[in-house]
């Protein structure tokens, strides 16, 4: 499927504005799983493939999946190994598994690829009272409860954490591309009134400079194959 010209605009806007924001969380999941060279990483749902590029920098074969082409395209663009589902066992499993709010039908399809004790690490939203996106964006999104999805998945327990990302822009229309890219508003009836609104949610943010500053919570947690 070829991407259309509207969705590969806010698929880069994805890639060059708001992709970065979670840099925090992967680099804390990174280094409490060590990864580094001889790993190989899974990264379902990986966007434009920055978490791929962050691990690939520690010196692990990464390889992602993401269902969205305009996002596909891009993170292929960037020399990617990404595909449109999850890849089959091969001889060599997977030692890490890393997804962001995850549904329990594309884990279940992952998880075969991952190596007996292999991590799996689940990551979303964190309390809501500590994200300030949630209550910009009018009550969503909504965090899934990772420690249901680690039980219902039949995975062992090995631990989680909370890491700050705060989502820093420029000015407020960097805001508002960076947060639309999210797809988070892809359900609006009338996407331009959409974007006003969520303009205008946004002032009491703004800083004297201009700049938009939304502290957040994420939180994950670590779990192993049995």
């Amino acid at each position: 499927m070829t991407p259309t010209p509207t969705a590969t605009l806010v698929a880069r806007d994805w890639a060059e504005i708001q992709e970065r924001m979670l840099v925090p969380l992967y680099e804390a999941v990174y280094d409490r799983l060590e990864v580094g060279p001889g790993d190989r990483l899974l990264g379902l749902g990986c966007g434009a493939g920055l978490p791929l590029l962050l691990a690939a920098g520690r010196g692990a074969a990464a390889t992602g999946v993401e269902a969205d082409p305009a996002r596909r395209a891009l993170a292929r663009e960037r020399l990617l190994e990404v595909v449109t589902a999850p890849p089959v066992p091969a001889a060599r499993p997977y030692d890490v598994l890393l997804a962001f709010s995850p549904g329990p039908g594309a884990l279940a399809a992952a998880l075969p690829a991952v190596r007996r004790g292999g991590a799996v690490v689940l990551a979303d939203w964190g309390p809501a009272e500590r994200c300030t996106v949630p209550a910009v964006l009018g009550g969503g999104p909504v965090a899934r409860d990772l420690d249901a999805l680690v039980s219902g998945a039949g995975l062992v327990p090995d631990g989680s954490g909370r890491v700050f990302c705060p989502f820093g822009y420029a000015d407020v229309d960097s805001a508002v591309r960076g947060l639309l890219s999210t797809g988070l508003y892809d359900g609006a009836a009338d996407p331009a009134l959409a974007e006003k609104e969520l303009s205008e949610a946004l002032h009491p943010y703004e800083r004297t400079d201009g700049a938009v500053w939304l502290p957040n919570i994420f939180r994950y947690v670590v779990a192993r194959m049995a």
